[in-house]
């Protein structure tokens, strides 16, 4: 299989994965709001069952004894079946457990494309077809907000946006399908070391809560940017372009760190992309207004496939051959902090000024974050990387 078909593969089963079986909600929930009676509490809650699943997806992983292509497929076509089901019930608990389905699809589809692509795409050494993969990230968020930017200047109800979402993912799974066919994987040899004990201090232990703390605080905007939109200015021609913006921005900015990323360095970009992200985060707080949505937009989707990237990577560099376990940790401890901040919302949601609390939380905690990503390297820890 061609080197840029492997990429293009993964960057399409990325945007349905992330595009919408994790992120359909965000530009949804305005127009829930609107036609399904929705608060910001409820939406919270919908939002956390479905990070919620993603960490569940991220620990069963683990377990899955299976070929990555037949996880693929199987997580592609949940994703499809979870979303088209949210527009024909409006039972709350049904979206509850439609929303988990399709985060523990959205991570299982994840953690198994970027094995499978990295798989055969490493040898090649060409960051930018690496890059390419994860592109699909914001490719997935920039198409699932254009689709429900027109979608709310026809009027049309948020059921039936859910439905419209569903089957244009379908159309999209049925592009790289052929490619994820378990027969033309090559049966995977017996792995010696997938069972070695990861030591839980120093740096692993290090990099696994600074990762929860990423997850935490980047998923209060990047679940409530047009909500928080929408409160400013109700036309959705103008709040609407909020999760475009994200999404675009995600996609330029990993193309672009994907042709530096040599120079620079891992942890060098993990570092400012946090402190980027802070200042998106609290922008909103510090000067209300849609100038602020659009920069938070801009400053948190240009940075968080680029910190899902390079924490990766950077996991990998640090455990070589035994970065399964160390990712996979990284990987639920961001879960867990996703689920951590739509509770933070809606525990606070009823309080005066609740939601800049909610931001500055989140901010805080980038920013510690990147202050202990900066702590010098151990020695030992040098050591393992030569």
């Amino acid at each position: 299989m061609r080197p840029l078909a492997v990429a293009l593969s993964g960057l399409v089963a990325l945007a349905v994965a992330m595009g919408v079986g994790r992120f359909a909600f965000t530009p949804l929930l305005p127009m829930m709001q609107e036609d399904a009676g929705l608060s910001v509490a409820a939406g919270g809650w919908l939002a956390s069952a479905n990070y919620m699943g993603y960490l569940l997806g991220a620990l069963s992983a683990m377990r899955l004894h299976l070929r990555p292509s037949l996880v693929i497929r199987m997580s592609l076509a949940s994703i499809v079946l979870a979303t088209a089901l949210m527009g024909l019930t409006n039972s709350f608990w049904a979206w509850v457990a439609l929303r988990a389905c399709a985060g523990v699809a959205s991570a299982w589809v994840l953690i198994f494309v970027s094995a499978w692509s990295l798989e055969k795409l490493a040898p090649l050494r060409r960051p930018v077809l690496s890059g390419t993969v994860f592109v699909g990230v914001g490719a997935g968020i920039a198409f699932a907000g254009l689709v429900c930017l027109l979608l709310m200047r026809l009027d049309v109800r948020s059921s039936s946006a859910w439905i419209v979402l569903g089957a244009l993912s379908l159309a999209l799974t049925i592009v790289p399908w052929r490619a994820f066919s378990p027969d033309l994987e090559p049966t995977p040899a017996k792995r010696a070391t997938p069972n070695a004990r990861l030591r839980w201090s120093g740096e692993p232990l290090r990099m696994v809560v600074c990762y929860g703390a990423f997850g935490f605080g980047y998923i209060i905007p990047a679940t409530f940017l047009p909500a928080m939109a929408k409160q400013i200015i109700h036309d959705p021609a103008v709040f609407g372009w909020s999760w475009p913006v994200f999404g675009l921005a995600a996609v330029v900015a990993t193309l672009a760190v994907s042709v530096l990323q040599r120079r620079i360095g891992n942890r060098t970009l993990w570092i400012a992309s946090e402190l980027i992200m802070a200042a998106g985060v609290i922008a909103p707080v510090l000067s209300p207004g849609i100038g602020a949505i659009m920069l938070a937009a801009l400053f948190v989707g240009g940075t968080l496939v680029v910190v899902t990237m390079v924490g990766i990577q950077e996991a990998r560099e640090i455990r070589g051959a035994q970065a399964s376990q160390l990712i996979a940790a990284m990987t639920a401890a961001f879960a867990a902090g996703q689920v951590a901040g739509p509770i933070c919302v809606s525990l606070l949601a009823h309080m005066p000024n609740g939601f800049s609390i909610a931001l500055a939380v989140a901010c805080a905690a980038l920013t510690a974050s990147a202050v202990a990503l900066y702590r010098p390297v151990s020695p030992a820890v040098a050591a393992e990387r030569k």
